[in-house]
């Protein structure tokens, strides 16, 4: 048998987390809504596996592709992963688990703070390759009917 994507020791970590569920209507209930845990073994078998949403096996009884999404969506709002991540890093710490030894920071992962003009260019120099130019810099369109007009016929 296949280890359960969702074990026991994760769901108890993340459980206290997620927002309460709402009541049910009494009059048009609707159907009745997936099992928290059951919807968050669909999300992390198509956020391990690449799949696309739609295409989540019904087999697996995580419902449908849509629900699990709208979940994941429900979740994220609610700040859900963040608080995860806060917990999962205390947890790492507090077991002394944690080296941060081997940490790289560069300004692709953290914002250049106090960086550069408006678009991020410095006004003395000329852009780089990657750099959007100002407008100054810009190379102007050719005029209809000019040479590289190709809506006319020749």
């Amino acid at each position: 048998m296949a280890k359960p994507l969702v074990d026991d020791t994760l769901w108890e970590l993340i459980e206290p987390l997620l927002p309460p569920r709402q009541p049910r209507r009494r009059r048009y209930p609707g159907r009745k809504r997936l099992d928290d845990r059951k919807a968050l073994a669909g999300i992390l078998f198509v956020l391990r596996s690449g799949i696309p949403w739609e295409m989540l096996p019904q087999e697996m009884g995580c419902g449908s592709g849509m629900t699990c999404w709208r979940r994941l969506r429900q979740w994220q709002q609610a700040g859900v992963w963040q608080r995860l991540h806060e917990a999962l890093l205390a947890k790492l710490q507090a077991a002394d688990a944690m080296d941060g030894s081997g940490a790289g920071v560069d300004s692709s992962a953290v914002r250049a703070v106090g960086g550069g003009g408006e678009n991020g260019a410095q006004p003395h120099r000329p852009p780089q390759a990657g750099q959007q130019a100002s407008r100054h810099h810009r190379w102007a369109r050719p005029s209809p009917g000019g040479p590289l007009d190709r809506s006319q016929p020749a």
